[in-house]
């Protein structure tokens, strides 16, 4: 059966299976994915990988400090002309939101900025405890921002997405799938964090805000930033969860 179709016309399925588990990024039931709505405009084609830059060691502080979120270009982390999201603090446990779409649709960068982690392996064996590799095949940028954002669950990673390249808003970084802990749903889990370690810290890394405002802001074209909800969520757990 066409995955899409799928998607689209088993309702109950999508309504059964969008959320994301407790601790990691599996999709249980309970929450009721939006309906499908039109893209008003369909992001510009992919900026070629740019060359590799070695990844700050910086505090969070200081990689934050100076910056203006007004002048960083954020793009709607999928690009299909139809998804579905939950508007509103859907999510289960922590602070993230599934997006549904077809599999195989591009996710790309949702600012400029430099990769943190990637994983082109599923190394998500099921029944074994939550853990990082929940996610399955995923990429985590620091924008320039001083932001993290985090895509899993996807079906490739495009080739040249290494960690320490410099990528730009917009530019391919995968593409969708039911990789990891997704209960065979293709969606992309998205996670918005400060980036605490460059590696390792996936209960901070899978996501500490809700993105939800943020992405219908971008969704329609808009700037909205979560440098501010980032930063006072850092400085009242001190990237502790």
């Amino acid at each position: 059966m066409h995955v899409f179709s799928h998607l689209i016309g088993s309702t109950i399925v999508a309504v059964g299976l969008a959320g994301c588990a407790t601790t990691g990024d599996a999709v249980p039931p309970g929450n009721v994915p939006q309906p499908f709505q039109t893209q008003t405009a369909i992001e510009p084609a992919a900026h070629p990988v740019a060359a590799a830059q070695p990844v700050s060691s910086m505090s969070y502080a200081a990689a934050t400090a100076g910056k203006s979120a007004a002048k960083n270009k954020y793009v709607f982390p999928v690009r299909a002309s139809r998804v579905s999201f939950a508007r509103k603090n859907a999510h289960s446990g922590y602070p993230a939101t599934d997006i549904f779409t077809a599999c195989g649709k591009p996710v790309v960068a949702t600012t400029s900025g430099v990769v943190l982690e990637v994983s082109r392996v599923d190394r998500y064996v099921k029944g074994k405890p939550d853990g990082p590799r929940n996610g399955g095949k995923f990429v985590a940028i620091k924008g320039d921002d001083g932001i993290r954002y985090y895509g899993s669950h996807l079906s490739r990673v495009q080739s040249g997405v290494n960690r320490g390249v410099r990528v730009r808003a917009g530019q391919v970084l995968g593409k969708v799938g039911h990789t990891g802990n997704a209960s065979g749903v293709c969606h992309l889990h998205y996670g918005i964090s400060p980036p605490c370690k460059t590696t390792g810290d996936w209960k901070i890394r899978r996501g500490v805000v809700w993105p939800a405002k943020y992405l219908t802001s971008w969704r329609k074209g808009g700037k909205k930033s979560p440098t501010s909800a980032v930063k006072a969520w850092n400085k009242k757990h001190r990237c502790k969860v």
